[in-house]
């Protein structure tokens, strides 16, 4: 595995700068540089069988049944689905099918034109009377008119870029996803329930839930691209190479944390990214810090370092020395011959953050909001913030923030939080934090929202796809969330 640099260079098609922090890298294919050319030395590490010739044709070997449906026995639309999962499974070289449990998790969430050819192929499927092999979850909306956007200028913009989100939920309803209240990209936390067990074959596109549920959870996922972790889900079965093989679960770098003291998370996760692209990562030195048990509370650590290795790279699987299930299963025997070996240490922290942007020239002097949850908040999350903004205004004598602050979460965490602790809820309502399951790349990258508002957040993932969103740590953000001022150490 190459370490791919990112360059400032104009790519070959004569096209604009890219910044020094974008990497560019694609899952399970070829990672490229500034210049559109393969990066050296690159695997796929899929499980396809060894060919002297690459190019000779590959057909997948399906069972009586599976060559049954793609003969069209359980009708003209299921026998388009197969068609389409075996030609990807023969793209990969795929071993055969494998069936699904758990539950499937979809990643189509925005009701934009574009996705009008694959709403109406799938419409096709519902009014066969097709379904999910068993009720799934769904990302979460790209706005909330309910608790953010109820005005009439926002609604405007959203209803004219998302005009046929109707049509996209309504499909979802038909094909076995449950209530909008459900949404959520953590669709892995204990009030929504989708966390299948160890060693589960599912197939997810979310990059985050494809990450956290490979890591933390030892599920056995590609990281699928939109539509086909659905194509998957109605047929119960996909195509196994990757990620869902002992093969492509091994590891080719050792990430050593050597910080002095708790690493900060996401420039932790987001260095990872950068480093191995999408690479499975097997990282030793955190585990005195989370434990050798995963948890309801050191999930949301995992989720945020997670979150940011998929995001500033592509890894969709990382290993947790004595903590996530392969690595307590394997050690150090899912280190491959050869693995590179990559050091975070404080010096090597402040290297990496300070590469974040932190200055843009149309954006307001001072911060508007604050978006905490992306991936969304767990409950120790909302309850921990929660507790932290109202203590210290209580503690400075304010009756409220300089700042807004954006809690997102599955409306089942509010929900928890309202009946657990009624009386710091009130607390954050007064407090002007609010509470939404909407997508927070969404919203801060939304045409006509993300010129006029400077948000400020601890998520490195919303950070990695919107530079001009300022990351802070814990603590500055809840100075920022106080002041309205961005500490000047931060």
């Amino acid at each position: 595995m190459s370490n791919a640099k990112p360059t400032s260079e104009t790519g070959a098609s004569g096209g604009a700068l890219r910044p020094d922090h974008i990497g560019v890298a694609y899952s399970d294919m070829t990672s490229y540089d500034a210049d559109g050319k393969p990066t050296a030395g690159f695997s796929d590490r899929s499980s396809k069988p060894k060919s002297d010739d690459p190019t000779a044709p590959y057909q997948m070997p399906l069972t009586d049944e599976e060559q049954a449906i793609l003969n069209g026995d359980k009708g003209p639309e299921l026998a388009k689905v197969m068609k389409i999962i075996v030609e990807f499974g023969n793209a990969f070289r795929a071993e055969r099918l494998v069936d699904l449990g758990g539950a499937p998790h979809s990643s189509l969430f925005t009701g934009q034109d574009y996705l009008l050819p694959m709403i109406k192929m799938f419409q096709e499927c519902a009014d066969a009377g097709i379904k999910a092999y068993a009720p799934y979850t769904v990302n979460p909306r790209c706005y909330d008119v309910y608790n953010v956007m109820n005005n009439a200028a926002d609604m405007k913009i959203i209803y004219e870029l998302y005009g046929v989100q109707r049509d996209l939920d309504w499909m979802h309803a038909q094909l076995g996803a449950p209530d909008l209240n459900m949404r959520s990209c953590a669709c892995y936390v204990e009030e929504v329930g989708n966390r299948p067990e160890p060693g589960t074959y599912v197939a997810w596109a979310e990059s985050s839930a494809v990450n956290y549920g490979n890591s933390a959870l030892g599920l056995r996922t590609n990281r699928n691209a939109s539509g086909m972790e659905l194509l998957c889900a109605l047929l119960g079965k996909a195509p196994l190479f990757g990620l869902m093989t002992d093969e492509g679960r091994m590891s080719s770098w050792l990430v050593d944390v050597k910080t002095t003291k708790e690493p900060d998370w996401g420039v932790l996760g987001t260095a990872i990214g950068r480093k191995v692209i999408d690479a499975n990562p097997y990282i030793v030195g955190i585990d005195q810090y989370l434990g050798t048990e995963v948890s309801n509370d050191n999930m949301h650590l995992l989720k945020k370092m997670g979150s940011a290795t998929a995001a500033a790279g592509a890894v969709g699987l990382y290993h947790v020395e004595n903590l996530t299930p392969d690595a307590k299963d394997k050690g150090r025997d899912l280190l491959m011959e050869g693995y590179q070996t990559y050091v975070f240490d404080d010096e090597e922290q402040a290297r990496v953050l300070a590469t974040f942007p932190t200055d843009f020239d149309d954006r307001p002097e001072d911060p508007t909001v604050a978006l905490i949850g992306c991936p969304h908040n767990t409950y120790k999350e909302v309850f921990d913030w929660g507790t932290m903004v109202t203590e210290a205004l209580e503690k400075r004598g304010l009756d409220a923030p300089a700042i807004p602050t954006k809690l997102l979460s599955p409306f089942p965490v509010r929900d928890r939080l309202l009946k657990d602790e009624p009386v710091l809820f009130g607390k954050m309502n007064a407090a002007n934090m609010r509470f939404s399951n909407m997508c927070s790349l969404s919203y801060t990258g939304m045409k006509g929202f993300s010129e006029k508002m400077f948000a400020v957040t601890n998520s490195p993932k919303t950070r990695n796809y919107y530079p001009f969103v300022r990351y802070l740590t814990d603590d500055a953000l809840l100075e920022t969330i106080i002041t309205g001022k961005i500490p000047e150490n931060a």
